[in-house]
């Protein structure tokens, strides 16, 4: 296969003008922003910036509202689907904050996802034997799997399960929303290590985080600083280390911008 044709087939997901609110209240301002496949872009902000709604927005959760602009994956406005119609063509949304289901093992969670989202009727051992595979790529071990979804895990098994998740589905693009919240040194570097195991030409990713840190382990291609519901600067790698030594108040002076009261993030 040729550049062009990667470069023709590669997914893209693009964002124009997106303005949002909850519940009558403006969050998102006007995001413009495109994530191709292949390509790590961390979107970096403070609390109340408006990340994780973008996050909700992009993959259809209900009660947000889109009020103005457009989400666009592969060239399909997908901006009124329903979550599962995004899964189904190839987004991903790993959840900040991810639910308990009782009654339900991991291994069974992600056979019923994977033949929604593929569309695909699959033996119990030709899944067993594809997760497995993925499983041994992140060092999951068979227990994690045969437990409830997310029941009784600590937050670095809950967020090690959402990459367990990506790694299992294979989507084209993914949004990792804040995946190094509550994780402590060890969890962080583990279930940094295993998102980085996953990125290549296949996969386009939008990490969304407060914090430097897990850019330690996940090198980005491009960082967006995200203030008040806006992108108020883009650049490559080094903008993670500015912001570093900085501060997201350094970028306010810097580009002149007042301080706001926090939003719903």
């Amino acid at each position: 296969m040729t550049t062009t044709d990667m470069t023709t087939e590669a997914a893209t997901l693009e964002i124009k003008g997106l303005e949002a609110s909850v519940e009558g209240k403006d969050i998102l301002k006007g995001i413009d922003l495109v994530v191709r496949q292949g390509e790590t872009h961390a979107l970096m902000g403070p609390n109340g910036s408006g990340k994780s709604t973008l996050a909700a927005v992009l993959m259809g959760r209900p009660g947000y509202a889109v009020t103005a602009g457009h989400v666009l994956f592969k060239g399909e406005d997908i901006t009124r689907l329903t979550a599962d119609k995004r899964a189904e063509r190839g987004l991903f949304l790993a959840m900040q904050y991810p639910v308990e289901i009782p009654g339900v093992s991991v291994v069974n969670f992600l056979r019923t996802a994977y033949k929604n989202v593929k569309g695909d009727e699959i033996s119990a051992l030709a899944f067993r034997k594809h997760m497995k595979e993925k499983m041994d790529l992140l060092g999951v071990e068979d227990a994690m799997v045969q437990r409830y979804v997310n029941q009784g895990f600590s937050g670095g098994e809950k967020k090690k399960n959402e990459v367990l998740q990506l790694a299992v589905l294979e989507p084209e693009i993914a949004v990792l929303d804040e995946t190094d919240s509550g994780l402590d040194i060890d969890s962080l570097k583990a279930v940094a290590n295993g998102v980085a195991q996953l990125i290549g030409p296949n996969l386009g990713v939008l990490l969304i985080t407060h914090y430097q840190r897990i850019l330690n382990y996940i090198t980005p291609d491009f960082v967006h600083v995200m203030l008040d519901g806006r992108i108020v600067k883009s650049g490559g790698k080094e903008l993670a280390q500015e912001l570093e030594e900085k501060g997201y108040e350094g970028v306010r002076k810097e580009l002149g911008l007042e301080t706001v009261p926090a939003s719903a993030d």
